[in-house]
Formats: structure tokens, sequence, C-alpha cells
């Protein structure tokens, strides 16, 4: 409160009142007195001992200044230019010991009313002024402020991802206050400021740097405000600190995979230096390289000839020497077996112990007579096979017109065999037993994913005539021929014979080359079939933009494929698929599966993806065993489940490796009555073991009317350049006769290896002696030479059929070729949505989709799932894949179990990261 100016009149006459006493006092005293009484006399001006302070108003609390000067006779305060009133001063007199003048102190009280009054130009303010006899003094202003510091920051800082030796800069501007806040911070809730750590800087403009970043530097920084009036806290920034992945040295190549011949060798590196951390890159390249190479084969040493034997000496011995050097032993070839020099008694053993010889003549006699005995006995040996060749040859031109090769070991021995018929055997419909014939034309056949509704033409009349070990044997192999009526492209490896294949188009005609299914797809994504091929499409949920539909398909090259590279030796794995439409955008990659016949080794096998270019050429777009972000390529035993971000051709190939490695045959027994009653045909059908395959067998039968006679088998067949065997046998032959040699025919190596997906078959013709004659039993052996064999036992019932069957286009439909919305996933989009929510976002606990793909046996390629928006989305979508069939979640439920059981040990989880609830 400011004095009045009345009142400010009166204390100016007071202080001169004052100072006229001190004056008149002074002159009338004695010096020695004034000078005992006011040691002042001779001093100063007032100086103050202490000046008002700059203050703050605390809430409603009132402050006080103080003011202290010495000498004073009084001592008043003035605010915002006014004398405070004499009331409202506090003042008490003291004496100082030092110095023995008398110190006066001075104190008023402001309280926050009288500040919050003050309409001023300026802050509110007071200063002291102290009198003397000699004059006055004035103290510093000193001002008076209300002390308050708001709740909300200007900036809060702000999380941040760096890797690691990068610089972290964190903002703060503090809340407005008075006096203005100091600001600290806080790591994992300790001051930065007590950690002494030099690499971190929190400069005067609040902010918070780290030159180089560490991982120990991954934290929770918060930002800490405060004033004498209270304390805030900024929202926590959290600071993650990754570390890219970096690849390791690569390994010496390892020893080649064979000890002789062709084989692979292979490197590999680690992304473990340094391993990624906290979300950081994988690396990106191949982790194992492979290189063909060529290993230098033993060769075991062989003996040279003897020399000749040493003169006979005087010990009755003679010598003679030989080395191992034809060849020497090279590249770990086993040493020559046997002595390197042999000795011998050159008189028969009639030597006598002076060393004289005796009867020299008569052993001579003896000798030549044996070496006459001998060379008989060859003269003889080499007539008898030249007789024997010259006898068979006139034979087999005698026999030609049954147009075959093949000697049959069944038929030369002659004689009756004895054979039971069996009942009926269960547990397959396909199979046709004596009791009940069905018909493949009178029904259709309906495997795990569809059936084929296509009217396919019947099969070609073929007539093979085949070689067999046998006549190789004896070197007129050269004379068999092939004889198809069907157009077919000759095969260069057979030095101009043909195979024995469908026509190049499959069981198709010409104007048929493609398998197509098709469906229009939104927002909710569906999965697409192929009926009966192994192929299937799966376009997940949300990688349609909402509003948007797309008309999808799929083909299947049913023609020859141009895929493989022959100077490579590859082979067609599966068939050739192409989806689309060209320009489709989806937001996520989609799943195909295509069924394979390759026996999966990595080290026997490089099996890649190829993509038809624009140019109709093939090129490579990933080995299986590859590192890749451009797709993804998951190889089970029997299926490929790929990722793929936009449409195209695709075929997998495999290039063999060693000679071990193996690709899988469908081995399947097809027979029917012919035209004449008496007469049967059995066929045999070699064909790669896929799906798409085997329907291209079962439709063209059924177009023919064959019956199918046995379960379908595998067979292994190896890469080891034998060939494979088909033969009858066990053939009740005083119920059934077979032409002469034509109960085993052969297919080179050649024709069945290089079959890219098209079928091999051959006929055996038989023929009853009698109508009466109604039950065939026999066994078909199918067997690689130096490989596996398979026995498909035949019984089966020969009465012959009605004439009118059902026609084929009017089978039964028993498939669905595409499925659109949740009908076509196994897993619920709630559940999935849940999933994807929860291990998509980092935690740092490591809870996130690296270990959701742990957990699912998905362990490599994780840089193709860390390039994507959603990777746990695209990891249920190859889940998605590779379950179709089976429609168990038991698998996914199991992962996910682990992964609470896991983080159950730790700490609690927070509600945002419990797991989802199938049961829901």
């Amino acid at each position: 409160m400011t004095t009045p100016k009345k009142g400010r009149s009166c204390l100016d006459l007071v202080s001169l009142l004052v100072l006229l006493s001190v004056k008149c006092a002074s002159s009338r005293g004695p010096p020695g007195d004034a000078a005992a009484d006011s040691p002042s006399v001779g001093g100063t001006l007032p100086h103050f001992l202490q000046e008002p302070e700059d203050a703050y108003i605390i809430k409603s609390n009132p402050i006080r200044l103080r003011c202290r000067a010495a000498p004073a006779l009084q001592i008043f305060f003035k605010c915002n230019g006014e004398w405070v009133h004499q009331n409202q001063h506090m003042s008490q007199e003291v004496l100082d010991p030092n110095t023995g003048l008398k110190v006066r102190e001075v104190m008023i009280n402001v309280s926050r009313q009288q500040v919050e009054d003050f309409h001023g130009p300026e802050d509110y303010w007071c200063l002291c002024v102290a009198w003397s006899h000699l004059g006055t003094s004035k103290s510093r202003k000193a001002t008076v402020r209300i002390a308050y510091l708001r709740k909300n920051f200007e900036q809060d800082p702000q999380g941040k991802e760096v890797p690691i030796k990068g610089m972290i800069v964190l903002h703060c501007r503090p809340p407005e206050g008075v006096p203005a806040a100091e600001v600290e911070w806080l790591k994992n809730e300790e001051l930065v400021s007590s950690l002494g750590d030099d690499n971190i800087d929190t400069r005067a403009d609040h902010n918070l740097i780290i030159n180089e970043a560490r991982l120990s530097d991954s934290a929770n920084y918060t930002c800490l405000a405060s004033n004498i009036v209270a304390k805030r806290r900024s929202a926590t920034a959290t600071v993650v600190v990754f570390v890219n992945g970096g690849w390791s040295l690569w390994t010496e190549w390892s020893p080649c995979s064979v000890d002789c011949g062709r084989g692979v060798q292979k490197r590999s590196r680690t992304c473990t230096n340094p391993a990624p951390l906290n979300g950081g890159a994988f690396c990106e390249g191949m982790s194992v390289q492979k290189s063909t190479c060529n290993a230098l084969c033993p060769v075991d040493g062989g003996w040279e000839e003897w020399t000749e034997w040493t003169m006979c000496s005087a010990l009755c011995e003679r010598q003679r020497w030989r080395e191992c050097n034809a060849p020497a032993p090279r590249h770990r070839g086993k040493m020559c077996e046997g002595e390197s020099h042999s000795m011998e008694n050159c008189t028969g053993g009639m030597c006598t112990q002076n060393g004289k010889m005796l009867h020299d003549v008569k052993p001579q006699s003896m000798d030549g007579s044996n070496d006459v005995a001998l060379y008989s006995g060859l003269a003889a040996g080499v007539i008898a096979v030249a007789v024997l060749i010259i006898s068979v040859t006139l034979y087999r031109r005698s026999q030609s017109e049954y147009g075959v090769d093949v000697i049959d070991s069944s038929a030369l021995a002659g004689g009756f065999q004895t054979f039971n018929f069996k009942t009926t055997r269960q547990g397959n419909p396909l199979l046709l037993n004596s009791s009940i014939q069905p018909e493949l034309s009178a029904g259709p056949i309906c495997f795990h994913d569809s059936v084929d509704k296509e009217l396919f033409d019947p099969l070609p009349d073929m007539k093979v005539k085949v070689q067999s070990s046998f006549m190789v044997s004896l070197g007129v192999a050269d004379r068999a021929e092939y004889h198809v009526k069907s157009q077919q492209e000759g095969y260069s490896g057979l030095q101009g014979r043909q195979p024995n294949m469908l026509p190049p188009n499959g069981p198709l005609g010409p104007g048929k080359a493609q398998l197509r299914s098709s469906g229009v797809f939104g927002h909710l994504g569906g999965r697409l079939v192929m009926p009966n091929t192994g192929v299937s499409l799966l376009v997940s949920q949300g990688a349609i933009a909402e509003d948007t539909s797309w008309e999808m398909y799929m083909l299947i090259n049913q023609g020859q494929s141009s895929a493989p590279s022959e100077e490579r030796c590859e082979i067609l794995l599966g068939p050739e698929v192409t989806y689309g439409p060209p320009g489709l955008s989806l937001s996520s990659p989609v799943a195909m599966t295509i069924a394979h016949c390759a026996e999966v080794s990595t080290e026997n096998w490089n099996i890649q993806l190829k993509r038809q270019t624009k140019d109709n050429k093939w090129e490579e777009v990933m080995s299986v065993e590859d590192e890749s972000t451009s797709c993804y390529c998951l190889l089970d035993a029997h299926s490929c489940h790929l990722l793929l971000d936009e449409p195209g051709s695709f075929a997998l190939v495999g290039e063999p490796l060693t000679q071990l490695a193996t690709k899988r045959l469908k081995i399947a027994v097809f027979g029917n009555l012919e035209i004449s009653s008496l007469s049967y045909s059995i066929r045999v059908y070699c064909v790669d073991d896929t799906p798409h395959a085997f329907q291209g067998v079962v439709s063209a039968e059924t177009s023919r009317g064959g019956l199918l006679l046995e379960e379908p088998k595998t067979l292994l067949f190896k890469g080891n350049t034998y060939s494979l065997q088909v033969s009858i046998q066990d053939l009740p032959q005083f119920m059934w006769s077979i032409k002469p040699f034509t109960t085993c025919q052969e297919f080179s190596f050649c024709q069945v290896w290089n079959s890219n997906q098209q079928p091999l078959h051959c006929a055996f013709s038989l023929e009853r002696f009698s109508t009466a004659t109604t039950q065939l039993s026999c066994k078909i052996s199918v067997r690689q030479v130096k490989g596996h064999e398979q026995i498909l036992q035949v019984y089966t019932s020969v009465a012959e059929r009605e004439k009118e069957t059902l026609p084929f286009f009017m089978q039964a439909d028993c498939t669905v070729t595409s499925q659109m919305g949740a009908k076509a996933f196994k897993i619920p989009p709630s559940i999935r949505q849940r999933i994807c929510a929860t291990f998509d976002t980092a935690n740092a606990k490591g809870k996130d989709w690296q270990l959701l793909a742990q957990k699912l046996h998905i362990q490599r390629n994780l840089s193709y799932f860390a390039k994507q928006s959603s990777p746990s989305g695209v990891i249920l979508s190859l889940w998605e894949a590779r379950h179709q069939a089976s429609g168990d979640l038991d698998s996914l439920a199991s992962a996910l179990e682990e992964i609470s059981k896991i983080h159950s040990k730790g700490s609690a989880q927070s509600p945002s990261e419990t797991e989802p609830d199938f049961n829901q």
C-alpha cells in the first residue's frame, strides 16, 4: 500500500526536524561529548550493510524486505516511487561490537494483494533511504513478483530410433514460469547429471544431446522442469538404439560332396557381425553360396607286365620284377596288391646240392604238351561263342514280326504256374476287384481339392519297341525303335528315338493348351484353387483396397515348358503357373502353392524359382536357399509355397548336383478289354509325382474307359543315369498268353528324368484262351536299374462290361475353385487382427513378429518379412498356405501358448500384451 501525499509531507517535515535537532545538539554540546555520543559525527554518509533483495511471492504468503545501514538515524522504504507509511516499518537499532557504530535495521512486509493491485510499466519494486547528519543514501531496487509454473510443456521430447554410433538430440521447452524453470533430465528415473557420463550433454537451451549412441543409451528419457513453486514432468520419450545386421566373413569352402565326379561345395556366412538388435535391419544377400566341383576320382594302381626271367643262377633260381605304374595310384587310389618281385626254381626242383641241373629235357617236353592243350581249349571256346552269336542273330530275324527285342525268362522256362485269386480288398474306393468293377468313366474321381470336368480325347494308340539290358550286352541295341502315332518332338539325348509319352499337351487337344481358374476378389481376400493340380493362390485380407475388386486368374501351361535350361541339366519339378491380371495392385503379397516331385535335399539339388520375362525368356528369381527381399520361397516335402508381390508366370526347376538327386514318380496300372473280347490291355504309367501330372493320366484313362487296377505307388528315381524297367510277372500261362519277349519293357534314363510333367506309359497286350476266364492275377514290377523297385499286385475281373456307360461330361462336380471372404481362411479375421496388433509392434522384451516366425518354424530369409507393412500378417498368410489341407489351428495355438509361457516368466504383461484368445 502506498503512502498518501499528505503523509509524505509530514514525513519530510519530520526528517527535517530530525536533521535540525542533530545539528543543534552537536553545536551546544562539548566536542568531546558529541564524539562520545555519536561516533559518526566525523564519519561519512550512511552505507548499507544489507540491501533489499528480489523476492517472489509463493501462493498467498507475503514476503519481507530488509535493510541495514550505518551510520543511520532513520531508514525508510520507498516502493514504486512512493514512501511506505511509517507504521508499516519495523525497525531496530543495535551496536556493532567491532566498530562501535550503531546499526539500524528496518523491515517491511509485501503481500500478494499489493503486487496484484499494482499496474505499472514495470514490476513491483522497493528501495531503502537512510539518513545521517551528513545526508541520505539509497539502496538498490528490489523487485517483488508472484511466482508460478504452468502445467504444460511448450515442447515435449519425442522418442527416437537411431542406429548405433548415431547422434541423439532430444528437445525440451519447459512450461512458462516465474522464476524461469530449471531443467533436468531423467534416464530411467535416474538423474542424468548424477551419472557422470561425458557422452551425454545437457545444453543451456534445455536439450539433451548424446554425441555417439550406444546400446546402453536405449532407455526412457523424461524432461524435469522445476522452480520455487512446483515441479513438472514431460511425456516420456523412448530412445531405441538399434544395430543393423552385418555379415560375418565367409567360411572356407566345404569339401566336395562326392569323392568322385561332379558334386557341390558350399560356404556360408552368418548375420552376426553384428547381429541385428532392437529391430535393426537384417543382412541383405545370400547366406549360403554353392558352387559345383569336380572331385578327381581315385585311380587304383595297376601292375606293369613282368620283366623277362633272369638267367638261371648257380643256385638254380631265376627272378623277375614288375612295377605299380600301369597306372600309378593317384588321388587316394589303392596301391597294387601282390608282390613286385618273383623268384622260382628254374629246374623244376631237380637241382643237386652242388647246383647242377638234372633231367633238363623231360620237364621242357612236359611244358610243351601243357601249352598245346591250353591253346586247343581256347580255340574251341571261341568257336562255340561264335556259333552261339550266329544262332541268336538268326532266331531274332525269324521272330521280327513280334516287334520286340526283349528276352523273357518266364517264356523260356515253360511249364505251368499255380496261382490263387485273392478276395476283395477294402480301403480304396478307386481299386477294382473280382466282384465289384466301378468304371472311371461312370463317375468322378475326386481328390483332395477337386475333379477335372474337361472332356479329354482318348489316348493315342501307341506301340513301343523296347530294348533290354540283355540285348545291350549282345551289342544289338541300336536296332531298337520307337513307333508313336501321335505327333511328338525328338529328344536329342536318344539319338533320334521318340520317347513313349502322351502328346505334348497331355490328354488335352492342341486347342486346350492351358487349364484356367478365375474369381473376383475384394478387400476381404480369398482363395483360388486349380482343381486336382496341387496349385492354389491365397489373397490375404486387406491386400486389395476397400471399394476395389479384381478378377484374378491362374493358368497352368499344358504344353512343353521352356523354363528348364538344358545347359545346366535342369528339369521341371512342378507345373508352370501363371497368375494375373497384369497390373494387379496389392498392398501385401499373395501366397501361391505349387506341388513338386523332388525329394528335397540341399546337398543333392539346386532348386530355383524362375519367372518368364516380357520377351518370353526365363530368368532366375531366387534359389530356395537364398536370402531375398523380392520374394519368399518355402519348400516343404511335397509343395513349394511362394510369397509373390507381382503377377507373372512362374516355374520351379531343379538342377541335380549329385547322382543322389532323386525325384518321385507316381506308378499307376490301368486296364480294359479291347475290341476283341479275348484281348485285355494293361497300361503302366510312370509320371512325375504331382497331382497335376497324375490328373492328366486319370482324365485320359477315363475317356478311354480304363479301370484302375491297383492303388498308385511312389517310386524314387535317382539321377544316376540308369534306366527304368517295367515287367509283368506271375501271369497264369495256362489261362493267359502274351507275345514272347514282351514281358519286359524299358525306358531310358533321359526319357524318365526329362519327362517334365509329361506322362510315360507302356502297354502289355494279353489274350485269354477262353471267355470262361474271368479273373486276372499278375504282378507289375517297376524298377530302376541299381535303384528302387515297386511291385503292383493286380487282381481284377475281366468280365465284359456293358457297352453303355455314363458320359464323362456328366460326372458330378465335387469342387469349389474359388472362395471369398472369411470362409476362405482357417484363422478367423478377429483373431488374425489381434495377432497382428500384438506382434507387429516392436517390444523391448523381444515379443515381436520374429518370435512368432520362429515358433511357426519360419527361420530363414526373415529380411523379406521385415520390409512388409505387417510382417505378422504375411507370416500368417504363409501359415494358411501351408495348412490349407489340414485346417487345424492346433499348431498356431501351440505356438502362441509357447510365446505366452516365455513371457509369463518375466514381469506381468500389460493389457496390450496379452495373447489372443482362440476361445472367443
